[in-house]
């Protein structure tokens, strides 16, 4: 099977999107891995599909890949990769599209200085919903993680992610604790790990280390995540600059009841053609 595909990253957080529409695409898990290894493979830290809608009303079906194989339904730097890809590839003309993911419906939107803002949806916060074991919501959990009790918030963006308050994230033990967080039992799905120093009411910096692909330059739903924990613990103001590794973000959250949107770069690197 020969497939053509475009190499792409939001601020560094790098993807494999494939047309799935114009051409025939039937991958296993082991073949995404094997597109994800960075030394035999293409390398990314997820695959994106683009597929034909298949629900009224929505534009595209959006899937994802992790590098190790397996498929989640949410990834928000991702998705302004997508929107790019799909306009540049004239899969569409329209500068805002509805796509459908496993996780429900998103919208994007492509801005006049080409950056994309999507429409994350309404964060859910309560444990079930997650999935998390806890009797009922809370702001905040205490987790028991290597011999030690850390503060957290449990919150879905379509997928799982605990965010933990730290003092600087330079120094964090993000690839100690980061592990740990993801396969707590506590999370029966696993766990994005975001650990958030806040600078100000209206900055923060962010490392997460992802379910299936370990830490990444960035992470678009983790940046919503943690703006969302800021905001319960009222640490944060509406619109927040959160910083990345691989760059900078804007996460706007009115509060219970509001969607979140995310606004950012996204870059295509190269295309090619692979044999499988």
């Amino acid at each position: 099977m020969q497939l053509e595909f475009t190499k792409m990253h939001g601020l560094g957080n790098d993807f494999v999107v494939i047309d799935a529409i114009n051409q025939t695409v039937a991958l296993s898990p082991e073949q995404v891995r094997h597109l994800a290894d960075r030394r035999y493979g293409i390398g990314c830290d997820q695959l994106l599909l683009v597929e034909a809608p298949t629900t009224q009303g929505t534009d595209f079906r959006y899937r994802i890949f992790n590098a190790d194989g397996g498929e989640v339904g949410q990834c928000g730097n991702g998705a302004r990769c997508f929107m790019r890809f799909v306009h540049e590839q004239g899969l569409t003309d329209k500068r805002e599209v509805t796509v459908e993911t496993t996780s429900g419906r998103l919208q994007l939107v492509l801005e006049d200085d080409g950056q994309v803002t999507v429409n994350m949806g309404n964060p859910s916060l309560e444990p079930a919903d997650i999935p998390f074991d806890a009797p009922g919501y809370a702001q905040s959990y205490t987790l028991s993680v290597d011999a030690k009790e850390i503060e957290i918030a449990a919150v879905s963006m379509g997928n799982p992610h605990a965010v933990t308050r730290v003092e600087a994230i330079d120094t964090a033990p993000v690839e100690r604790l980061g592990p740990l967080i993801e396969q707590h039992p506590r999370f029966p799905e696993r766990v994005n790990a975001g650990f958030m120093q806040i600078i100000d009411f209206e900055h923060i910096r962010l490392r997460v280390y992802e379910r299936g692909a370990g830490e990444t330059r960035a992470c678009g739903s983790g940046a919503c995540a943690a703006v969302v924990a800021g905001r319960l613990w009222d640490q944060l103001a509406p619109r927040v600059n959160v910083a990345l590794r691989g760059g900078n973000l804007v996460v706007s959250w009115a509060g219970k009841g509001y969607p979140v949107y995310m606004t950012g770069p996204a870059t295509r690197v190269f295309k090619g053609r692979i044999e499988l």
